[in-house]
């Protein structure tokens, strides 16, 4: 049995006690963790797929230990002018141990609760007021003609 698992933003193909490396989780080693998010669930080669999710099922871990990864150098540089930059980084994981991939245990009261129904409403008598009839817009005044502007008689040379 296995389970395709979304955990902290990347998906895992996850089976029962196995050991897996995640992003760093929140939590304290020793503590469980479950993940409701299962996009595949293949019991036995009965295979169930979720769009998105598969409903009812659970993954359920326990958190061995937080540490970081290995090293990664970053180095930049540019040829012939003189730019070079390094930067280190180290990852920050978590260790998990799958405990467990089952169905979710669903509480009774949700499985037999039944629709309310709607509760009657009030029959308040609305008025509604007729809108005021709208005042015309004052017109605008008519541009004023400019003044003919008389030209200057040409010079003759």
């Amino acid at each position: 049995m296995y389970a395709i698992v979304e955990i902290a933003g990347q998906q895992f193909k996850v089976e029962k006690d196995q050991k897996y490396f995640v992003h760093q989780l929140e939590g304290k080693p020793g503590s469980k963790v479950t993940f409701e998010n299962v996009l595949l669930l293949d019991d036995k080669g009965k295979v169930s797929v979720g769009a998105p999710a598969v409903n009812g099922v659970q993954v359920t871990a326990k958190i061995e230990q937080h540490l970081l990864g290995d090293k990664v150098i970053v180095f930049k540089k540019k040829r012939r002018k003189g730019y070079k930059v390094k930067n280190g980084h180290r990852q920050r994981l978590t260790e998990i141990t799958v405990q467990e991939i089952g169905k979710k245990a669903t509480p009774k009261s949700e499985t037999k609760a039944a629709p309310k129904k709607a509760a009657p409403k009030s029959e308040a008598k609305v008025e509604t007021k007729k809108a005021a009839p709208k005042k015309a817009a004052p017109k605008k005044a008519a541009a004023k003609p400019k003044p003919a502007v008389a030209s200057k008689p040409k010079k003759e040379s």
